[in-house]
């Protein structure tokens, strides 16, 4: 008891902190000093009124949600006497593998630098700042010469490194019991947007009744009860606004300012990373019949995210460092070190499919960014570092091959026998969290849950039900091509049914 007691002090200490160097802490206390002139405001009994003041200001309900917010991304409390890495990851071998990753994906950085003879970063010279100014909103119509810039790694490789370190499951029998218990809203008995069928209410009775209450949950304000709502699915019309109040942004005008200066600082600089980014939207979006259509907004997502030096914060709880790089010919010495990029993020193959999805929802290119920020260190950075958090891409490879083994033994069995890993086939899937294989309503859907249950082994769920739907097929294949053959296109799939028929039908 005192154990928890001393833990949920140390969080409450650590969110204080947290929101004190916050927008909205400077506003608070402006609103507190400007409201000791309102004539309700006794001196006998000042605090009261205050907090009268501010729960019907609406700014109780704003630090609520501050709040919320930041116990969504918070790790657990470790012991005070843990060392500092703990609270990134207290595994050693976990620290180890991540630690061993980070070198090989920056030697890969380096040696393209080396190759190409290109600086990490220069300054643009400025006519050239001028002519991107002027195409920034068409930067798609760009056609540079990318034919010797590669990917720094692909989910493959990826893969093959966990193998490697022997952090993949397959071989052995897990302890894990898989988490089907955190999943039972989506069950058969509750309303669900993504089913046509429902045999309790007739859909479009659910949907209208669904779409009142969003209504009313947008109106009240509240991210906790947003966050709950999504576990049955956003109404189409509803997605953004919902999001947007899950994750705690409301695009101020300080937020908007921001974004315009990381512009300003792609448009000064010149990173090697941009032509990675340039390299992935044209390797993936540019090619997606989804997704073409928004690639000028992800070069301009994507090129202010590498400079943004905010998303460093997140290292604080992410099991991975952010590289270093040093200042020419002080290499080794720490006060020559600046992160890079400066947002201490490599982008890989697939990485702009992070962002893809989210141009349907939000078309002012400020909101899209903070949603997509917010995003990536709440959710997606999980999906490419070695952690033992159970939505890290570890986890979830664990969790797909218990379910599997669990509720498909011959299934998984048979494809072990032939050569046929499923993780091989459903890795890519989790890595992009299925952005780029579903159709886009049906991946919102997903994503939706995602935000509901603040979880991301929704994606492991999916990925077994996947398997178990083409499991007839599967179990004729001989080979790991057949079985690739069979699984290639999963964009006609409905995420709902599926989910619900492999949590509560298969698995009983």
């Amino acid at each position: 008891m005192l154990q928890e007691e001393s833990d949920l002090s140390l969080v409450i200490a650590q969110i204080v902190q947290k929101l004190k160097g916050s927008n909205l802490y400077a506003q608070l206390e402006r609103q507190a000093w400007a409201s000791l002139q309102r004539p309700e405001i006794k001196l006998e009994s000042l605090k009261e009124d205050i907090k009268r003041f501010f729960k019907t200001s609406g700014w109780q309900k704003k630090l609520q949600n501050a709040v919320y917010s930041e116990l969504s991304v918070f790790p657990l409390p470790s012991h005070p006497a843990a060392p500092p890495e703990h609270l990134k990851e207290p595994l050693v071998y976990m620290r180890k593998a991540q630690g061993s990753w980070e070198k090989r994906i920056l030697k890969s950085l380096n040696s393209m630098c080396t190759e190409l003879s290109i600086p990490l970063a220069r300054k643009r010279p400025l006519g050239e700042q001028k002519e991107l100014l002027s195409k920034w909103n068409e930067m798609g119509t760009d056609e540079p010469d990318l034919s010797l810039f590669r990917p720094v790694y692909a989910p493959k490789d990826f893969l093959e490194f966990q193998d490697s370190f022997g952090l993949n499951p397959s071989s052995s029998e897990s302890e894990r019991h898989p988490r089907i218990e955190l999943f039972v809203e989506l069950g058969l008995t509750t309303g669900q947007l993504g089913i046509d069928d429902s045999t309790q209410v007739p859909p479009e009775l659910f949907e209208n009744e669904h779409v009142r209450i969003g209504q009313k949950v947008l109106a009240e304000q509240d991210s906790a009860a947003a966050q709950q709502y999504v576990r049955q699915g956003s109404p189409t019309a509803l997605r953004a606004e919902l999001w947007a109040l899950i994750l705690n942004i409301s695009s101020q005008p300080e937020d908007i300012l921001y974004y315009e200066q990381l512009k300003t600082n792609v448009i000064q600089h010149d990173l090697l990373v941009d032509s990675l980014i340039y390299k992935d939207v044209k390797l993936t979006a540019s090619n997606d019949d989804y997704y073409f259509v928004f690639e000028d907004y992800l070069y301009q997502v994507l090129l202010c995210f590498s400079r943004d030096t905010s998303v460093l914060s997140h290292f604080a709880y992410n099991s991975a460092s952010p590289p270093k790089s040093y200042i020419r010919g002080k290499l080794g010495i720490e006060e020559y070190a600046v992160f890079y990029p400066p947002n201490g993020v490599i982008p890989f193959h697939g990485f702009s499919m992070y962002v893809a999805p989210l141009c349907f929802l939000y078309h002012e290119p400020s909101k899209l960014y903070q949603i997509f920020r917010e995003m990536y260190v709440r959710f997606f950075f999980r999906l490419h570092s070695i952690s033992s958090h159970p939505s890290g891409i570890v986890s979830l490879c664990l969790l797909f091959e218990t379910l599997l083994q669990t509720y498909l033994p011959q299934l998984f069995y048979h494809l072990r026998e032939i050569g046929a890993q499923p993780l091989r086939i459903s890795f890519k899937w989790m890595v992009r969290a299925f952005s780029g294989y579903l159709a886009t309503d049906q991946l919102l859907l997903l994503w939706d849950r995602i935000l509901g249950y603040n979880s991301l082994e929704i994606l492991a769920v999916l990925a077994a039900a996947v398997f178990a739907f083409r499991a007839v097929n599967l179990m004729e294949v001989t080979s790991l091509a057949a079985a690739e053959a069979v699984l290639a296109d999963i964009s006609t799939l409905k995420v709902m049914p599926l989910l619900q028929i492999f949590l509560f039908a298969t698995v009983t």
